[in-house]
């Protein structure tokens, strides 16, 4: 670990894998700072001058330890945690955390880091409510799209919800738009203009789960060198979305039930009730009576959170939905002109989306790069799972009447290489086209899918254009 002996205020920067870092450094002295850099967190917590801590949250580690090791800093400290931006889970939990701010950890521009550095001279509150960094809890959120007839039928239910105070249960399968529906009923309320606070509830482990639930005071427990506001706290007067509560842990079901009756709520190691004033929004993935007939949910909290109960359909119920969600998909992704062919359109209609909304996202952001940000036609379609295929009439399917679907299974690269090369050379391109389509599927754009091959964007666009030029059972890459 070095430091400096000038006056310049400092900058810590933790990174065992420096110099990782590096440019990180460049931009804090190019700001009028002075970096200190160290391998370990823990070894800045002495350092007494420090307005702002950088470092990265590696994909598996212990999000738990992040934050006892965060909270072992002095309340005027502020964090910059780089993570993969994938994670939305640990960027909302983060962004949580008094005086932490969330970070792409491939992103190293000035537009991010600078704003980030001059904003300690203009932070003097210690409330942890004014530290939150909402920024993260916003980014990659979709718009429920309400074409479908039964989408339709929801938004008209949740425009009635809006009105009333009652507590929401909405049950979909993983990534069918649940949170967003909440959201959606939410903005719609007279609650819009304050706190939408989501909490997942099959994220984090136990301990964890109950304090961001119900907060803490300074002194609970070892590690808490602060007071922290519990998600009913922050919620004050707006929403609490609680996801996949059916996986929320026994044991605090029976706290959550007593706050959700008597609208109070006490912090881990405190003594005084707070009264509260939110709506609550729970969703599942599951059938929480089946929970309570193996005693894994209890059946005074199922009948306190399910007032009204909607169910979300999952996309492959709702087609109409498809093609407008696609372009709103490719014009997030850089597609500001997204163009389908009828070819490209049968194939999205045809497929089951077992992922829906999420699933879709990332077969658009595959036929986005496939077709160089032009024409999206049916080779450009890829999927995670084999494709169901089957006859589709598009124009009965906008008007929501569904085909009969067969079911024979067409793996997706043997719909793009019908007949594999044997020979050396062919083979080679053809596992060049493997590992590429790996990259591409792991990641979500072309310069991440650059990085994670190790060459540059420019190399990866002559690379598939050279793989779409093979006339050696590759022609149809990309």
């Amino acid at each position: 670990m070095y430091s400096s002996t000038t006056s310049k205020q400092l900058i810590g920067i933790a990174d065992p894998a420096w110099p990782e870092s590096a440019p990180i450094e460049q931009l804090i002295m190019a700001s009028g700072y002075e970096a200190l850099v160290s391998s370990q967190i823990e070894s800045f917590t002495r350092q007494k001058d420090l307005k702002i801590v950088v470092t990265k949250l590696e994909v598996g580690s212990s999000l738990q330890s992040m934050i006892e090791a965060i909270r072992a800093f002095d309340d005027d400290v502020q964090f910059v945690i780089r993570t993969n931006d994938s994670d939305l889970q640990t960027i909302k939990t983060l962004a949580r955390v008094p005086g932490v701010h969330v970070v792409d950890d491939a992103d190293f521009t000035e537009r991010t880091w600078k704003p980030i550095f001059d904003a300690q001279n203009t932070v003097p509150s210690k409330d942890p409510k004014l530290s939150v960094d909402t920024t993260a809890l916003q980014t990659q959120t979709l718009d429920y799209v309400f074409v479908d007839p039964k989408s339709q039928h929801l938004l008209a239910l949740i425009k009635r919800l809006a009105v009333t105070k009652a507590a929401v249960l909405l049950e979909g399968a993983t990534g069918s738009g649940k949170e967003v529906l909440a959201r959606t009923l939410h903005e719609l309320s007279d609650r819009s203009g304050q706190p939408f606070v989501a909490l997942n509830c099959a994220a984090m482990p136990e301990q964890l789960v109950e304090d961001m639930l119900f907060g803490h005071e300074k002194g609970a427990f070892t590690g808490a060198s602060r007071e922290s506001a519990g998600v009913f706290e922050q919620a004050q007067g707006g929403t609490v979305f609680l996801d996949e509560i059916g996986e929320m842990p026994i044991q605090l079901q029976a706290k959550l039930l007593r706050v959700l009756q008597e609208k109070e709520v006490v912090r881990l190691g405190g003594r005084n009730a707070m009264t509260l004033d939110f709506r609550l929004v729970a969703a599942t993935n599951k059938d929480l009576k089946v929970g309570i007939s193996e005693k894994t949910f209890r059946e005074d909290l199922y009948y306190r959170i399910s007032a009204f109960k909607l169910k979300v359909p999952a996309l492959a119920d709702r087609p109409g939905d498809i093609v407008p969600l696609a372009n709103s998909l490719a014009s997030k992704h850089g597609c500001s002109q997204p163009d389908f062919s009828e070819s490209a359109l049968r194939q999205l209609f045809s497929y089951h989306w077992p992922g829906n909304v999420r699933e879709l996202d990332n077969v658009i952001q595959r036929a986005i790069v496939f077709a160089d940000y032009g024409r999206i036609d049916a080779e450009h379609i890829l999927f995670d799972d084999p494709m169901v295929c089957t006859e589709v009439n598009l124009s009965q399917v906008m008007k929501n009447a569904r085909s009969e679907q067969s079911h024979s299974p067409i793996s997706p690269l043997e719909t793009l290489m019908p007949d594999r090369p044997r020979d050396l050379q062919s083979a080679v391109r053809a596992s060049e086209y493997d590992v590429i389509m790996d990259a591409i599927r792991s990641t979500r754009t072309r310069e991440e899918a650059a990085r994670k091959l190790g060459i540059s964007p420019r190399t990866l666009r002559y690379k598939m254009a050279k793989l779409r030029e093979s006339s050696s059972g590759l022609s149809h890459c990309a």
